[in-house]
């Protein structure tokens, strides 16, 4: 077991080494480690497809949610670069001013492509390992379509065209947008069948998730999110209503495993949060409960725009960070109705219980704010979902998605609210793979 570890942990060594990340491209990962334990090992006993499938999850928590989470920020403009590297400039800029080579770009689809091996190999061996059955098998495995689902629907977020899964063979072919997300929600609908006919047993949940992290719940909750972004209003609201709203799960750190997001903003100090969460000003409410959850202290003009200090799930060390915040069902099943030619009422009752929420939230989001007064019209009540969505959902990776939703402004006439529509391909995967598509424009 100890071996099998420390070759769980080259796995995470080797995820920072973004350089070198690219597995479609055809780039070398495996770092020879005398040490170590071999693939065969760790992919044929029980002990290793657990200690995967916890390197999966760490992996993901640290160096994926770093890219998905601050660098689509940035280009959703709810944060803003703010140091002199050159790759944070460049994402800051955008538009056309974002090259192929900039290494955040390299970092996000790279780190999306390990997390999607890890999840491969773990879905692909588990099933062949006899003492690895029951609760503990059906945990293992709907845990690895989670984080496959997770990734895919990242590279959805951030590119046009992406793979649906890596190869270690042949090249990757890219599928369109709409086949990356509906693969997300294939892996979701798989993980749930599979908790649902057979629950995790209390050992996955001691040696894999640990209580602090609700497998049910984030299976659901993302079916829900990816189901709305695809269009599929009623398995969106299904998947919501099956979400207990009263239960937490999150992703746990440490001092020796810290918070991404505090360590890039706090300690590295690459990014600031715009003020407001980015919003225009005519869309920002004044006394939104958030405002002081999500940031603190007066603003300051950083290069010509307000930016404050992080606060939330992001201002220590330590700090959890939710997989997703129980209040997103609600504006999920809202957004759901109102672009089914639902009930506005029912939409509306739901935006409302978010807006006047002064108490009761599991991680402590309360809006506080009166009920909404504006024209009970599908158009007037989707804006306010947007708005709700830019206050509730800060910084969980969704906004730049909401900007092309709901049909914000954006390139290349205007920059406010999103400075690309999409990132260019990496250099890296360019050169290796000739099936890599044309860059979008902007």
């Amino acid at each position: 077991m100890k071996n099998i570890m420390k070759n769980i942990a080259s796995y995470l060594k080797v995820g920072f080494l973004s350089g070198c990340l690219l597995l479609t491209s055809g780039c070398e990962l495996d770092i020879p480690n005398p040490n170590a334990a071999s693939d065969v090992e760790v992919l044929n006993s029980r002990e290793g497809i657990i200690a995967l499938s916890v390197g999966l999850r760490q992996f993901y928590s640290t160096s994926g949610l770093e890219a998905a989470l601050l660098y689509a920020g940035v280009t959703g403009r709810e944060m803003k670069g703010v140091a002199t590297f050159t790759n944070v400039l460049e994402l800051e800029a955008g538009g056309t001013a974002l090259p192929t080579f900039n290494g955040n770009i390299l970092g996000y689809w790279s780190r999306m492509q390990r997390t999607m091996l890890m999840s491969e190999q773990i879905l692909e061996n588990a099933p062949n390992v006899p003492t690895l059955t029951g609760g503990t098998l059906s945990g293992v495995m709907a845990h690895a379509h989670l984080f496959n689902a997770m990734a895919l629907g990242n590279l959805y977020i951030a590119f046009e065209q992406a793979n649906t899964e890596t190869s270690r063979t042949d090249k990757v072919t890219f599928r369109p947008r709409a086949e990356v997300l509906a693969a997300a929600i294939a892996h979701l609908n798989e993980g749930i069948a599979l908790i649902e006919a057979t629950p995790p047993s209390p050992e996955f949940t001691a040696q894999v998730t640990g209580t602090a992290f609700d497998l049910r719940n984030t299976l659901y909750a993302y079916n829900a999110r990816y189901n709305l972004y695809a269009g599929n209003y009623d398995a969106a609201i299904a998947n919501a209503d099956k979400v207990d709203l009263s239960k937490r799960s999150e992703f746990v750190y440490s001092t020796l495993s810290p918070n991404p997001i505090y360590n890039t903003v706090f300690i590295l100090a690459y990014y600031r949060p715009r003020d407001k969460f980015g919003l225009p000003d005519a869309l920002f409410e004044v006394g939104d409960g958030r405002y002081s959850f999500y940031m603190t202290d007066p603003s300051a003009d950083v290069l010509g725009d307000r930016v404050k200090t992080l606060a939330g799930f992001f201002n220590t060390q330590t700090t959890s960070i939710p997989a997703y915040l129980p209040d997103e069902m609600k504006l999920i099943k809202a957004e759901a109705l109102l672009r089914s030619n639902g009930s506005l009422e029912e939409a509306l009752a739901l935006i409302n219980q978010v807006r006047t929420q002064t108490s009761g939230d599991p991680f402590g989001v309360h809006a506080g704010l009166p009920a909404y007064s504006g024209p009970v019209t599908r158009e007037a009540l989707l804006l306010e979902v947007y708005k709700q969505r830019s206050a509730e959902l800060y910084l969980s990776g969704q906004k730049w998605e909401d900007s092309r939703r709901f049909k914000r402004p954006g390139p290349p006439d205007n920059l406010s609210e999103r400075n690309r529509n999409f990132y260019p391909y990496p250099d890296q995967e360019r050169r290796n793979n000739p099936n890599t598509p044309n860059d979008p424009a902007i």
